[in-house]
């Protein structure tokens, strides 16, 4: 080979050994070692340039392509690589030299490496003019769509609706019977492939074409016997419903919809009801009054528990979408009551989803029908067993505040919020205090230093770290929404206190939240409240307190004025500096440099 008379390296004026001529590419890519291989294939744009556009299209991709044969996670670099190669091999001109490599990638048995390539062939389908989509594209996808392995099959159907646009009317009449053969394969998992594309392809089609072939490839899929075929076709149905005129949704589309919401396979089912909203929206109006509400009951007392949640996940944007000249009586005679009883349901995830979406119904029924129908729910949900149910309810407090104000619910959001403010799970406990911001918002001052703040100041004294440090973020979102003056009052003596704790953990905890509030308690506050307490802490027995010590001289150090600076902080930093603990005269020589005061 000629590349390989060539010296190893270009020797430039730093020695740069990125650009590898071939025959070292050769070397590497026939390394033992994975991550070798690997790291050449990464560099595959770097060698393409050092060979200029000629002996890349001449000699490195009829090489790439036949030295296919390595680990998967080398194939998947190098299909990603290749669908950026368009103008390394000289522009689109010349960007059917990249089919061949792509082609035989797409038939890989590794799903993930063949879907990389079939989204490298569909990015530069893009760059092929018309007539070099005809002469090479199209063959491609025609080799593909006839190919012994199922793998190739498969390949296919992602790229039909890519070339389909641009060719010619015979051609396009060959790229829709392959589509239809493909729709009928003996292999499911071409079905399913063809089945997860029908709706892109039939956007791209012609609408008599929509009408004549796809609905009967949607009707056929929709009723194939693996129910991973089926419940693809679900996803299908939105995006025809969106092609089709109203006039021919009842007779073309509906009859298999309803099916589908009926099916045996609570998978299906459960595609249904995930994907409602966007049915309903692509069904219009008249349709949902007759067809989808009474499916969407049948939905939400599903005998699977999967399909109950799905559905109840949907209840809001279902009740949002509905035609607003009959919304309310639907909701209040057809959804309400099947709502009603998922609040009791014997499983917690379908709980949960539906505790998520609840509250957002009260914007929809107004304030005399939030009182009377979904008070009593939320209050039924504020005291569920489960942790998730109790909190879902609480994050979407404010849509509830908006239309009935919080006071209806403030006597049995207490005890949830105590419960969960004391759960064993800290996650829960870290969940609760994310919301405390937001509620002290809603209730108001009074009622948080009645009933809230002893809480908040007990989660600084947690076990868990996370806790703790929440806590504290938490404290200064508090006092920004309540001012400096109700920090002074009431927070700030509480964290001064713990500066004398006997664990030193809790002692710890003081320095960070004087961290937190020093910004928003002002220059006043923490000079003459908080700064003390640090300085006396700098004598602290534990080297991790006096470490923390300097790390919080350096962070309050901008809020406080010069003079306090020189004559207060400056000699203790000093005495720090001088610390027999290591880390310790690391921080404090850090904050003397960071406040300048060397």
């Amino acid at each position: 080979k000629a590349a390989a008379a060539q010296p190893r390296r270009r020797e430039g004026a730093d020695g740069d050994d990125s650009l590898y001529p071939i025959a070292v590419l050769i070397d590497e890519l026939r390394n033992e070692d994975v991550q070798l291989r690997l790291n050449s294939i990464k560099k595959l744009s770097t060698i393409a340039l050092a060979l200029g556009v000629e002996r890349t299209r001449t000699e490195l991709l009829p090489f790439l392509t036949d030295t296919i044969y390595d680990e998967d996670e080398v194939l998947l670099a190098l299909a990603e690589q290749l669908g950026n190669f368009t103008m390394l091999v000289g522009g689109p001109e010349y960007v059917h030299c990249l089919l061949p490599p792509l082609e035989s990638l797409a038939t890989v048995e590794e799903t993930v490496v063949r879907d990389k390539a079939v989204e490298s062939l569909r990015k530069i389908s893009q760059e092929h003019s018309p007539v070099d989509l005809e002469v090479h594209f199209e063959p491609l996808v025609k080799r593909l769509a006839s190919g012994d392995w199922f793998t190739s099959r498969t390949s296919a159907c992602g790229l039909f609706s890519v070339c389909y646009p641009r060719v010619s009317s015979t051609v396009k009449a060959e790229i829709r019977q392959h589509f239809r053969t493909l729709c009928s394969d003996d292999t499911p998992m071409v079905r399913r492939a063809a089945a997860s594309k029908l709706g892109e392809f039939a956007k791209v089609l012609e609408l008599d074409y929509v009408k004549t072939d796809i609905i009967s490839l949607f009707t056929a899929l929709a009723s194939d016997e693996q129910d991973s075929v089926r419940l693809l076709a679900v996803e299908a149905c939105v995006s025809i419903a969106t092609l089709l005129p109203q006039e021919d949704l009842e007779t073309l589309v509906m009859p298999t919809l309803r099916q589908a919401a009926e099916d045996k396979s609570w998978r299906v089912r459960y595609m249904v009801a995930d994907k409602f909203s966007e049915l309903q929206k692509a069904v219009g109006p008249e349709i949902t009054k007759n067809d989808l509400v009474p499916a969407f009951q049948n939905l939400l007392k599903d005998c699977e528990a999967e399909v109950r949640a799905a559905a109840a996940n949907k209840v809001k944007e279902f009740c949002e979408n509905l035609p607003e000249d009959n919304r309310e009586q639907i909701i209040m005679t057809h959804i309400l009551p099947c709502v009603k009883e998922l609040v009791s349901d014997t499983n917690q995830h379908v709980k949960s989803a539906l505790a998520s979406v609840i509250m957002g119904l009260s914007t929809i029924l107004g304030k005399d029908n939030t009182i009377e129908h979904l008070l009593p729910l939320f209050l039924a949900q504020l005291k569920d067993e489960c942790p998730e149910v109790r909190l879902n309810i609480i994050s979407n407090l404010d849509c509830v505040n908006e239309v009935i104000g919080i006071r209806q619910l403030s006597q049995s959001l207490l005890p949830a919020i105590v419960e969960l403010a004391e759960d064993a799970k800290w996650r829960v406990r870290l969940a609760i205090i994310e919301y405390m911001p937001l509620l002290a918002g809603q209730l108001g001052v009074e009622f948080f230093d009645e009933k809230l703040n002893t809480l908040c100041m007990a989660w600084l004294i947690d076990h868990v770290y996370a806790i703790r440090e929440a806590a504290t973020c938490n404290l200064m979102k508090l006092v920004e929404k309540f001012g400096a003056e109700w920090a002074q009052n009431t927070i700030v003596p509480k964290v001064l206190g713990m500066a004398n704790d006997p664990n030193y953990l809790h002692r710890m905890t003081t320095l960070f939240c004087i961290n937190a509030l020093s910004e928003a308690c002002g220059q006043e506050i923490t000079t003459k409240q908080m700064l003390p307490v640090v300085l006396k802490m700098s004598n602290d027995q534990v080297a991790n307190v006096r470490f923390n010590v300097a790390k919080s001289l350096q962070k309050i150090g901008p809020v406080l004025d010069s003079n306090a600076l020189q004559t207060e902080v400056k000699p203790v930093l000093e005495k720090l500096a001088s610390d027999t603990d290591m880390d310790v005269k690391y921080f404090a020589q850090e904050a003397i440099s960071v406040l300048a005061l060397a």
